[in-house]
């Protein structure tokens, strides 16, 4: 059970592999990624979503030796009155940019986070050879276009290399995506190589007044996730609706499911919502590629958790309600910025690693997608019910015929479920 005090200061850091919630109980921890592996027939990886948004079956795990299928509209029946939805109200910036260098030779850009106003950290392929001071012309784009098709890049990360998506260039003669036109193109100019992602820091210059991802909506396409390989999917698809911070390159999956008339029948219920905002970064799609779980490195996202989000928060518990996370990237912010079993409003960046072991604090449900094997996320579901049971449900899942991953089914899971003595 999270602390019901959940209004305190805030230490500098978030929580670390070090923090003694998770070393107290190393015997509990399921420390191997590989036992967090499990096989998925390919036709059931989602290319598309569904329609409408709520028709997606959902799986609900209502105790700690039950669950049943359901559809993403029944939620209203699922939760009580006084219960509060945690959101992620971010919003999927078209983060790829397809650029040509002064030489005529076309290389990719993937955006990762702005450092300052028009100063962007970027992933460049091919990349080895763009020196500080190089420039970079980019094409206009067909509006409302999402990226499908994606490849590997290799990117430096730490020490090691990592594997990260970023599209395979497919540039033919005839594609006039990539004829640069002297009235419709944006310019960047390399100031650095960044040494922890491999990357290239870009200087883009902009009119007065204006910012990069303002014109992005002109020039950018939104990268999908190296899995979704024949989508037809809109950029309206893959936004949530209620999608308002611009800055993620990856959608809060979770969060798809929601329509205008399903939030109404939730208010109508008595349950209401808040939001927090993660701007979800490429490492979201890094496997733990370390055997030992409790070493490996998680990458950094931004967070906001608004003083208003935190109030609602503190009524709710003070009421007696649930705090339901709508996605896993609500509990990473929430439980980011609640070091100590204190929760207070918070931005900046957390590299708050979630997997068996690790005691919630803030969160007791969790609405969340199917997610891949060896994956951060999938360790952090197991945080809540256990890994095996997690895993066992994996399994009837896949043999039901659920669709997985970011356009895939959804599964609820209600705090009765992870009310145990003890887990995996």
């Amino acid at each position: 059970m999270p602390d019901s005090n959940v209004i305190g200061s805030m230490p500098d850091r978030n929580i670390s592999q070090s923090n003694p919630i998770l070393t107290n109980r190393a015997g509990e921890l399921e420390r191997s990624s590989s036992g967090y592996d499990y096989e998925l027939p390919p036709e059931q990886i989602a290319q598309n979503p569904v329609s409408p948004r709520d028709s997606a079956r959902l799986l609900v795990v209502d105790s700690p030796i039950h669950h049943s299928h359901r559809i993403f509209r029944d939620l209203p029946e699922l939760l009580l009155p006084g219960d509060l939805l945690l959101m992620n109200n971010t919003k999927v910036i078209p983060a790829r940019l397809y650029g040509q260098k002064a030489s005529g030779a076309m290389v990719e850009v993937l955006l990762l986070e702005e450092q300052q106003h028009n100063v962007w950290l970027a992933l460049v392929k091919p990349g080895r050879r763009l020196q500080p001071g190089a420039k970079i012309f980019f094409a206009k784009q067909e509006s409302g276009v999402v990226g499908a098709g994606l490849s590997k890049l290799s990117v430096k990360q730490s020490s090691s290399s990592i594997n990260l998506p970023l599209e395979e260039l497919g540039i033919k003669e005839n594609n006039s995506a990539f004829s640069l036109q002297p009235s419709s193109f944006l310019s960047a100019t390399v100031l650095a190589t960044d040494k922890e992602t491999g990357g290239r820091v870009l200087q883009f210059d902009v009119p007065s007044g204006v910012s990069v991802i303002q014109l992005l909506e002109s020039f950018g396409r939104v990268p999908l996730p190296p899995y979704i390989t024949n989508s037809q999917a809109s950029l309206e698809q893959y936004q949530t609706v209620y999608a308002d911070r611009p800055g993620a390159v990856a959608a809060p999956t979770a969060g798809l499911h929601f329509t205008p008339k399903l939030l109404d029948r939730l208010q109508e219920r008595g349950v209401k919502r808040a939001f927090v905002t993660l701007h979800v970064g490429v490492g979201t799609f890094r496997p733990v590629e370390v055997e030992d779980v409790t070493t490996h490195k998680m990458h950094q996202e931004w967070i906001e958790v608004p003083v208003s989000t935190v109030e609602q928060i503190r009524a709710t518990k003070a009421a007696g309600g649930r705090i339901i996370a709508v996605g896993t990237t609500v509990v990473r912010a929430l439980e980011g910025a609640a070091t100590n079993g204190n929760l207070q409003p918070f931005s900046g960046k957390t590299d708050l690693f979630i997997y068996p072991g690790y005691q919630l604090r803030v969160v007791e449900g969790l609405i969340t997608n199917f997610h891949l094997p060896r994956s951060s996320l999938l360790m952090l579901v197991s945080a809540l019910i256990g890994r095996q049971r997690l895993l066992n449900i994996y399994q009837e899942a896949i043999a039901k015929g659920y669709r997985f991953y970011s356009f895939g089914d959804a599964m609820l899971i209600l705090p009765e479920a992870t009310r145990v003595g003890s887990r995996e």
